[in-house]
């Protein structure tokens, strides 16, 4: 009976005993790798291959691009657009990008936000989403846009809550919101449609340099950058993202809502846990700039004027989840097996419940201090 059903499914292929592929003797045969000359992609090219004549175009177009001839790029991204095969979901994502950025550059920001919204319903990945919300926050935050901008960064931060520089941008938003608020109840809107608030909006946000407070750090995807010149600089914006905050938020102290203040104070808190989190791994210059950073926003926690004990019960809420054991994957289990709808899902809930989640618990409690915290403006003013 044991020999009997040993023998049931036991038997050898017959594919088993035959003999190998036979080695030919001797070294083998060299490969030819292709060699091209430098931009040989902007050369007139005859192929009968129409992927790789829409490759050269885009090659050209990316160079366009980089060469600032924006115009010139959408032209190459449009033309490779009309003959792409819907197929070919990498290169047309590539495409649409490209057209969303050139368009931006061009002040056609309506339209750029029409493509990276598409994009956003369209993505099948976390990665892709991320990526697409990165060029979404670059279209909103050089219209700028800010309602649209904190959108994007409560997007963002719903697929990667632990990112302590979208947390740094985020409170930059908030600062940045309430000038902008007030000022569009004093003044109505002109004849050509623009509000008073919109200007103040382009006012509040700087527009280059060492004081762009919504910059990209070093770690985005380039697919969100913008400008190559600011490429070259991402790695010092990246700390001046929130190095620059104390300034603003003197000068703001008197506009900016007590409300609008606290989110913007939670979310350099939120920052702040996770790079304390974050510098057990690392060392040199990055421990370096990591516990500069820290202390920096201790300093600025100063700036807002709240008391002790409302700083620290900030803390408490925003640190509630940042627990090692339970932060790997733990958002991507979500949308792991349920593709573009489910990441569209879990988008959509979080925005809606963003402010409560993160938020809410923390209202309550500084509601009773906004008296106070109303007389220590007037007593520095």
């Amino acid at each position: 009976m044991e020999s009997a059903a040993w023998l049931i499914g036991g038997e050898f292929e017959d594919s088993v005993f035959e003999a190998g592929p036979e080695r030919r003797p001797g070294p083998p045969a060299p490969y030819g790798a292709k060699r091209c000359e430098p931009q040989w992609f902007d050369e007139e090219m005859e192929s009968s291959d129409d992927v790789e004549v829409l490759t050269v175009k885009k090659f050209r177009g990316d160079l366009a691009y980089r060469r600032q001839e924006y115009q010139k790029a959408l032209q190459e991204y449009s033309s490779i657009s009309e003959n792409l095969s819907p197929t070919n979901f990498a290169m047309r994502r590539d495409i649409r990008e490209g057209q969303a950025r050139c368009l931006a550059r061009l002040g056609r920001h309506m339209e750029a936000l029409e493509i990276a919204t598409n994009l956003e319903n369209k993505a099948t990945n976390i990665d892709h989403l991320t990526t697409v919300l990165y060029l979404q926050f670059g279209i909103c935050s050089s219209w700028p846009d800010l309602e649209k901008t904190i959108s994007c960064l409560q997007k963002l931060i719903a697929l990667h809550p632990f990112n302590p520089w979208t947390w740094g941008k985020l409170a930059e938003a908030y600062l940045s919101l309430g000038p902008a608020l007030s000022a569009s109840f004093a003044s109505p809107q002109g004849q050509n449609g623009v509000t008073s608030s919109d200007k103040t909006i382009k006012s509040t946000l700087p527009r280059s340099g060492r004081d762009c407070l919504l910059c990209f750090p070093e770690t985005l995807p380039e697919s969100s950058v913008f400008s190559m010149e600011a490429r070259s600089s991402n790695s010092q914006k990246r700390e001046d993202t929130l190095k620059s905050i104390p300034s603003r938020v003197t000068e703001k102290s008197g506009a900016v809502l007590p409300e609008t203040q606290m989110k913007a104070c939670a979310s350099l808190i939120r920052a702040r846990l996770l790079l304390q989190l974050a510098q057990s791994q690392q060392t040199s210059f990055a421990l370096e700039k990591n516990l500069r950073t820290q202390q920096e926003i201790e300093d600025r926690m100063k700036e807002f004027h709240f008391q002790e004990d409302a700083l620290l019960r900030i803390a408490e809420v925003m640190g509630e989840d940042i627990v090692p054991e339970k932060m790997k994957d733990e958002v991507y289990a979500e949308v792991k097996s349920g593709g573009s709808v489910a990441l569209t899902g879990l988008v959509t809930a979080s925005l809606e419940g963003f402010e409560d989640k993160w938020f809410g618990k923390i209202k309550d409690h500084f509601c009773s201090l906004e008296g106070h915290f109303y007389s220590e403006i007037q007593i520095l003013a």
